[in-house]
């Protein structure tokens, strides 16, 4: 399986200390150069041996592509379809709209939350959706984490 993943996934799981359910769930994550810049700008050097780097091939369509979304978002949209990956792991809205407009299969943190929940690597998502919230400051609007916590069954 080929997972691609924007900067956020990552970013947000380290925060709540939750980055090794990408590893769980998927063995292998791929993040483009400017993925890997803006970890470690963020302070995170992400080099375990189950992240591997890889640089779009067409600049080109990275460029076309930033005039619309950050440069993370761009080279990971780019190399997702570059490597035929079965998974893009992307957060921000328009990012997700444009991935999924190409043809991308496209999932964000809630996504990853729920499908670790259902293997049964986390008891709940609610937990680690409050820690992502608390130290990392992720945003989700007030009705989108009602209507996710109780598809879950997880709504107090």
């Amino acid at each position: 399986m080929i997972v691609v993943s924007d900067t956020s996934p990552i970013l947000n799981l380290s925060a709540a200390k939750k980055l090794q359910l990408l590893r769980d769930l998927y063995g292998e994550i791929v993040i483009p150069p400017a993925v890997a810049l803006e970890l470690e700008r963020n302070g995170l050097q992400v080099k375990p041996f189950w992240v591997r780097v890889v640089a779009a091939q067409d600049q080109n369509e990275v460029e076309s592509l930033r005039e619309q979304l950050d440069p993370g978002e761009a080279e990971a949209i780019v190399v997702a379809a570059e490597l035929a990956a079965d998974l893009l792991l992307v957060d921000e809205k328009r990012g997700r709209r444009i991935a999924a407009g190409r043809g991308l299969e496209v999932a964000g943190l809630l996504g990853v939350l729920a499908e670790a929940k259902v293997r049964g690597l986390i008891p709940g998502c609610k937990p680690v959706l409050d820690d992502m919230i608390r130290v990392a400051g992720f945003w989700i609007g007030a009705d989108l984490r009602t209507r996710y916590l109780q598809s879950l069954n997880e709504l107090d």
